[in-house]
């Protein structure tokens, strides 16, 4: 094999189109060109040239992933500017695509309480986007990884709002048999070691009719933050100390340690996983495809520092201090079927998936114990203060079940159709259970309720007045709960999903001016069911043991979610239009207009708000519905001096309507959070991306994004009799109007200004060896962690945190030789905690920062033999 072409396929294959894509050289018989290859995506669900494709698309290449060392989405979204994340861990992230984001979370409950995903998720034809955790597909043995920006409702329906991801896997080769090996070690500062190895065969079993490839891998990363000594004491100044003295004094209390969980590098992680496809041609018409993944995730520990404790103490880097273990497990199956083949001149694809995901999590809760309800459930008044200690345990199961059915004409007709039929059933299974009641505390077990109560006007209420009717519930665990628990979410939601799309280009001047039509039907039946309760209210005799207490069930704290018939249905059109003007060969500029969309749904209940100056005035509300996103875009795609150079770019306005907000504001609104429509913003930006072949040796490749966003108008708040509430006695210096959606001309959330990256590589030979040198740097801009500018922390700071800017750095230096390879690289070599995303869900200011300095070493391993 000639060393120099393969590690000259390698060098152009690192340098990418579109914010780092990847590109392979091209050659003309046989000898190795200085241009710039092609790449080709499937974006509009047409096999193209990504310099055809008249939307901004970003695509990672299976040799620029290799190249870069990336493993996982936290190692891609930095080469992706205009896509951040609320990062809470691995798998644990809520993605925004040109920062449309307002609120900052945790995850416990999301599954049944945030929005529906704006960002949809695929893993080749298979939609899995779950609220607030991202499928973290580990990327081996994938052919790439696109993103698409803007909304692209029509082609990929609810759910695709702001954009999408697409992992898209290998698939089985007929003609060639061929495997690699790669594995790695490498060292986190501040942390433990890591290590990995994957390992992928691709095995023709009848020539040219039969084949199967499968990957497996394994990778270890080791964790970087400590768990710190740290002693929790209750203080007369905690929110809920009223719970626990009448007298001014607090009575005899608890305080405990996290001697049992303090350790180093308490987060490790660990991916572990296989994926086996089968491809049956059938004929020179027809074929099969099977594909079969699992994935078993198990990230341990906590991925945000303390920046600040519970009682405002400030916390050194990368440490928390936590009083109870915590973990994640996140395991996914996912069943796959695709058949191609023509029929007449169409070509036709059946494709369905089933994804079966389950995750298990339990954090550290013990800071709640400063809210202001804790001592309620853990202090009898004026006796005694029992144990701080508290945490939380989710089990959530999400799956999905589709089906889609395509026909399209052929690429070189003048009118080119595509169309199909779309069917998904999306189901969240979520239980989530909090346990910071005391068990020595006089409450009986939360059991599911057994009734509902309507008032006159025929409605379910809360509290228990009205007339009382038997009804049980759905429940995911009909069982008791334990004597530590003090709140309940079981609940059962999704929705099904119906659409017939059609999408028309019509050559005006043939491949020179192409007008593209498209459209969507959808139909959307979405239903929820379960329960949530919690035992305020239920507190019992002390003289009474724990034991002989009567349950709690069918409480003034309970809502039977079954009981409110928690259905609505949602149809119409989402469209999209383009103007595509090839202006020579290699130079076109575009115009697109695109609809996007997502799911409305249900809150755990609409109750009244019982502190605070609005109780008995504001009630949450029941429903939301669907929220939508229209973009403009101005692009042009060019290349240059004979391929050698590409010149890509975007501009961009985007009105975001009636957006779904989430929103947890226990001293104005309530103590459970909910989710509301009705605001709207403005986005507009703007992308670059190039790449350039200076000599054949040297190579560069950049990529920026420019975001503005400002909220342009908010709706009012309504009481209990229709009336609209007066916020601006609540307002802040930041928020004068004391609306929880902020102030008129405020950013949204996870959206910094600028994003940019920059990369070079140089190759050389060292005798028989073909060796390169590569560095890249990133940068982000300054963000704000969550819209919510009234909320505060228990010292009165708001939780709207400013995200400084922050870059990094990376590099690698390799050699190969035939079919071996081997790389040191170093990642983040300035060692920047550069901080991605925060927030207050766990009762301290949680920030969750880049990883430290990771220096390591790659072996490579290939080999292929044709038929």
């Amino acid at each position: 094999m000639d060393n120099n072409r393969t590690i000259a396929s390698a060098v152009a294959a690192i340098l990418g189109v579109q914010a780092a894509t990847a590109q392979e050289l091209r050659s003309s018989d046989g000898v190795p060109s200085d241009s710039l290859g092609e790449i080709t995506v499937t974006a509009q669900r047409r096999t193209e040239n990504i310099q055809d494709v008249p939307i901004t698309i970003q695509a990672l290449t299976a040799e620029t992933l290799r190249q870069l060392n990336v493993q996982t989405f936290d190692d891609v979204i930095k080469y992706l500017p205009n896509v951040t994340s609320n990062n809470n861990g691995p798998g644990q992230s809520q993605l925004i695509i040109r920062g449309l984001a307002t609120s900052e979370s945790g995850n416990q409950g999301e599954g049944a309480t945030a929005p529906f995903p704006n960002v949809a998720v695929y893993l080749d034809e298979q939609s899995t986007q779950l609220p607030g955790r991202n499928l973290d597909v580990y990327a081996a043995d994938l052919e790439r990884i696109e993103v698409l920006e803007g909304p692209q409702g029509t082609l990929f329906g609810a759910g695709a709002e702001a954009g999408v991801i697409r992992y898209i896997t290998n698939k089985p080769k007929l003609d060639v048999t061929e495997g690699n090996v790669n594995a790695g070690y490498g060292v986190t500062a501040h942390g433990d070691p890591n290590s990995n190895a994957d390992a992928m065969i691709n095995l023709p079993l009848i020539p040219d009719m039969l084949a199967v490839r499968a990957v497996i891998y394994d990778d270890r990363r080791g964790g970087y933050i400590n768990n710190t000594p740290a002693t929790f004491t209750r203080s007369i100044t905690d929110r809920g100390s009223h719970y626990a003295t009448t007298t001014g004094v607090l009575p005899p209390s608890v305080s405990i340690n996290n001697s049992s969980d303090v350790g180093n590098a308490i987060n490790p992680v660990t991916y572990q996983g296989v994926r086996a496809s089968v491809l049956w041609k059938i004929n020179d018409d027809w074929n099969v495809l099977i594909t079969q993944s699992y994935q078993d995730m198990d990230a341990q520990g906590v991925f945000a520092e303390e920046q600040y404790s519970s009682s405002g103490a400030p916390q050194p880097p990368l440490t928390v201090q936590l009083f109870n273990p915590n973990d994640n497990k996140d395991k996914f199956e996912n069943s796959a079927w695709t058949i191609n083949g023509r029929i007449g001149d169409l070509k036709a694809i059946y494709t369905g998936g089933y994804l079966d995901r389950n995750v298990s999590q339990v954090q550290d809760y013990t800071n709640y114990a400063r809210g202001a309800y804790a001592d309620y459930y853990q202090c009898l008044v004026n006796v005694r203060c029992y144990s701080p200690s508290a945490s939380w345990q989710e089990t959530e199961n999400n799956t999905h079940l589709s089906h889609e059915l395509r026909l399209s004409t052929p690429d070189d007709w003048r009118v080119r159709a595509l169309g199909g039929l779309y069917w998904e059933r999306y189901t969240i299974r979520d239980e989530v259970n909090w346990l910071y009641r005391a068990s020595q505390m006089p409450f009986g077990d939360l059991e599911p309720p057994t009734q509902y109560c309507v008032g006159a006007n025929g409605l379910p209420t809360q509290y228990g007045a009205g007339t009382c009717v038997s009804s049980s519930v759905t429940s995911i665990d009909p069982s008791p709960r334990s004597p530590s628990t003090s709140f309940t979410d079981d609940v059962t939601r999704g929705y099904t999903q119906k659409a017939a799309f059609l999408s028309v280009d019509f050559d005006l001047l043939p491949r020179t001016l192409t007008l593209t039509l498209g459209t969507r039907y959808f139909h959307l039946e979405n239903t929820e069911v379960g329960w949530d309760g919690g035992s305020f209210g239920c507190l019992g005799n002390p003289a009474v043991p724990q034991a002989q207490q009567p349950p709690c069930v069918n409480d003034n704290n309970y809502v039977n979610l079954n009981a409110r018939h928690l259905d609505s249905v949602a149809s119409g059109f989402k469209s999209r239009a383009n103007l595509t003007w090839r202006i020579m060969p290699d130079a076109m500029v575009y115009y697109t207009w695109s609809q996007g969309y997502r799911s409305g749904g249900f809150n755990r209940g609409n109750q009244y708000a019982t502190g605070g100056p609005l109780a008995g005035i504001w009630s949450d509300p029941l429903a939301y519905s669907s929220d939508t996103l229209t973009n403009n875009e101005v692009g042009w795609k060019t290349e240059w001096l004979e391929h050698r150079l590409q010149f890509n770019g975007t501009l961009y306005r985007e009105n975001w309507k009636n957006s779904q907000v989430e929103i947890f504001d226990p001293g104005l609104l309530g103590d459970l959070d909910f989710v509301t429509n009705g605001a709207s913003y403005i986005v507009k930006g703007a992308e670059l991306q190039f790449q350039a072949r200076a000599t054949h040796a040297l190579s560069f490749a950049g990529s920026a994004a420019w975001n503005q966003s400002r909220l342009a108008s908010v709706p009012l708040l309504y009481s209990g009799t229709g009336q609209p509430i007066n916020l601006t006695p609540y307002g802040t210096p930041a928020n004068p109007s004391g609306s929880p959606f902020g102030a008129i001309g405020s950013p949204l959330a996870q959206s910094p200004p600028f994003e940019g990256n920059l990369r070079a590589r140089y190759d050389f030979s060292v005798g028989e060896y073909a060796a390169f040198c590569q560095v890249s740097g990133t940068h982000q801009d300054h963000s704000y962690a969550t819209t919510n500018s009234l909320q505060t922390d228990l010292q009165g700071n708001t939780i709207n945190y400013n995200l400084p800017a922050f870059s990094t750095l990376d590099a690698a230096i390799g050699i190969s030789k035939d079919a071996w390879a081997v790389q040191a690289y170093g990642q983040n070599l300035t060692d920047t905690l550069g901080e991605l995303s925060a927030n207050y869900s766990q009762w301290y200011k949680a920030v969750s920062t880049t990883r430290p300095r990771v220096v390591g070493v790659r072996f490579s391993y290939r080999f292929t033999t044709a038929k």
